[in-house]
């Protein structure tokens, strides 16, 4: 399994706007990705409503993670990551 565990970089959090960016590029990573605050339990990242359910706040840490043992997972949690820690607009297109 891979994880990555980062601050969220939005100010307002995994709130709507920002969820919405999230989840798209968690479904468009290629590769099935759960998103947790540091102690809770995983949910499914292509969720909108699995990650609202978070309610995670800005500059809460959360885990990102991965089964998927393809090469391209490592890649996909590393971007999914500069997404959340830097509150991006969209997805990078490089690491």
């Amino acid at each position: 399994m891979a994880e990555r565990r980062v601050n969220v970089g939005w100010a307002e959090g995994l709130h709507a706007r920002p969820a919405s960016i999230f989840v798209r590029a968690a479904t468009a990573a290629g590769v099935p990705v759960t998103i947790a605050k540091a102690d809770g339990s995983p949910v499914n990242a292509a969720s909108m409503l699995a990650v609202l359910s978070l309610g995670a706040t800005g500059g809460e840490e959360i885990v990102l993670a991965t089964d998927s043992g393809a090469p391209e997972a490592e890649v996909a949690l590393d971007r999914l990551a500069k997404l959340v820690a830097e509150g991006l607009e969209e997805l990078p297109e490089t690491v």
